[in-house]
Order: structure tokens, then sequence, then C-alpha cells
């Protein structure tokens, strides 16, 4: 594999309030609406090769031609985001940039041999793979790898169409 080549589809952030973060990244940059996942389901997590929980919830939104996430973690377990902004320790911000790939095991040994670390590795109850590979030695963030998968697309073209059409009225909109 040469060079990934991929353009960033996201932007996330590690908040501690995701509620507040929402306002706040709305209010200065106009992002939104924003869909909510709260505790999302996952069935398998590794941080650093060791089977952890990463409770979590995240907020998607628009800020112009590029998703959001905010994201919050709600256990102290190591993950790639307490490997950035430890548990309790109050700091926010940029956590990572993510990337579709056309296979994330590849994409992993890729990066792995370019001297970028697997930190994290997840599946969702859906079936979606996400990896976090560690790049803040050369990038001051991760990245985050997965397949773009008709679902995972779909949810992206969702995200972006509901800001096309947005009047600026209920920011905040659940997912079930």
């Amino acid at each position: 594999m040469r060079a990934l080549g991929l353009r960033v589809r996201q932007l996330a952030y590690k908040v501690d309030d995701l509620e507040a973060a929402i306002s706040a990244h709305h209010r200065l940059f106009g992002s939104g609406p924003f869909f909510v996942a709260r505790h999302i389901a996952l069935t398998a997590s590794q941080h650093r090769g060791v089977e952890k929980p990463f409770d979590h919830s995240s907020a998607y939104g628009q800020w112009g031609q590029l998703m959001v996430e905010l994201v919050v973690q709600h256990n102290p377990d190591p993950s790639a985001l307490h490997d950035m902004f430890p548990w309790e320790s109050g700091t926010q911000g940029l956590h990572h940039a993510a990337l579709f790939v056309d296979d994330v095991a590849s994409a992993i040994a890729w990066l792995g041999g370019e001297g970028f670390p697997l930190a994290q590795l997840s599946r969702t109850a859906s079936g979606t793979a996400f990896a976090f590979v560690d790049t803040r030695a050369r990038l001051g963030h991760m990245l985050e790898l997965y397949e773009p998968t008709p679902l995972l697309t779909g949810f992206y073209d969702m995200v972006a169409q509901a800001a096309r059409d947005w009047d600026g009225r209920d920011l905040v909109r659940e997912l079930g």
C-alpha cells in the first residue's frame, strides 16, 4: 500500500459535556444539527491489544463540507481517548481525523509499518469496525479508520442532507 491519499471525512473532539459542546460549536461555527447517539453499543473493543470497555456517546453534525463529532467517554478504562485526554483531567480538544479506507486491517498494517501503532480497534453492534491509529508524534492527533459501508456512508449523507435543509431549529436530535 502506498500513501493513503484519502481525504478527511470527519474531525472529532473529545468533550466532557455533549450538550455544552454542541451549543458552543454551533454558536461559534454555525454547525448542526447534531445527531446524538448515547452509550454506543459495541460488540468488541481492544485498547493496545487488550479487551477494554469503551462506553461513549457521540454527537454528529455538519460543519461546512465536513462532519464534526463530539465524543464523551463515560468510563475510566484505558482507551484511545484517554491516551490523549486522561480520565477526569478536564482537558478537551481535537482527538482524531477520520478517513474511509478500502480495508481497515491493511491500512492498520501499512500505518504500523510507517511507525504509527494501533491504539484501539472496536466494532459496533451494527458491525462497523473502527480503528484509532496513534499518529500523535507526527500529527498531534489520532487517525480513525473505517470502511465506507452503505450503512456508514448513508449516515454521513443523512447528516449532510439535514444540514442543507436545516432551518436552525431542533439543534439536538436523539438517535435511537
